[in-house]
C-alpha cells in the first residue's frame, strides 16, 4: 500500500514540475526508494534557518515556503515569480551546491527575481536557511533529492 502511495506521489510531482517548472523527467526518481533516507537534522541549524527565512525570504516565498501561486508562469516582465520551497516546487531538483549558489548570487539571468544574498548572509546563514526549507520537504521528496544530490557529488 505504501509503495503505491509513493508511486502516486512521485507521479504527481512529475506532473507538477513538468510544465515550465524547470524540472526534467531525468531529475525524477524512476522508483521510490525502498529504504528511508535518514535525515540528520540539526535542530539548532533548522531553528536559525527558520528565523533567517522569515526575516529575508518569506516576503516572496511565503511564510511556509509555499511560493507564489503562479510560480510556473512568467509575469509581465517575463520572469518567474518565487517558487515554493516546501517540496511542492522544483527546488528539490537542484543539488545543495546549486541551491546555495542561487541564494548567494541570485536567479540566473532572465529566469526570476531572486536577488543575490551573498552580501547580506554568510555562507553558514545560507546553509541554515536551506536546512530550514529542506526540513519542510515530505520524506519521498527528500529521498529523491538526497539520491540526486549524492549522484551529483560523485560525478
Amino acid at each position: 500500500m505504501i509503495k503505491y502511495l509513493l508511486i502516486g506521489f512521485s507521479s504527481v510531482l512529475l506532473v507538477a514540475c513538468g510544465e515550465n517548472g524547470g524540472g526534467t523527467a531525468s531529475a525524477q526518481p524512476q522508483e521510490p526508494a525502498t529504504v528511508a533516507t535518514e535525515r540528520n537534522t540539526d535542530f539548532a541549524q533548522v531553528s536559525r534557518g527558520g528565523n533567517l527565512y522569515q526575516k529575508n525570504c518569506a516576503e516572496c516565498h511565503g511564510a511556509n515556503g509555499q511560493g507564489d501561486p503562479n510560480w510556473r508562469q512568467r509575469d509581465a516582465e517575463g520572469l518567474f515569480p518565487a517558487p515554493p520551497l516546501n517540496g511542492t516546487g522544483h527546488a528539490w531538483h537542484h543539488p545543495q551546491k546549486m541551491l546555495h549558489h542561487v541564494i548567494k548570487n541570485g536567479s540566473p539571468g532572465g529566469q526570476g527575481k531572486m536577488p543575490a544574498w551573498g552580501d547580506k548572509l554568510s555562507d553558514q546563514q545560507i546553509e541554515d536557511t536551506i536546512a530550514w526549507f529542506k526540513s519542510k520537504w515530505p520524506q519521498p521528496v527528500y529521498e529523491a533529492w538526497y539520491q540526486m544530490n549524492e549522484k551529483k557529488k560523485g560525478g
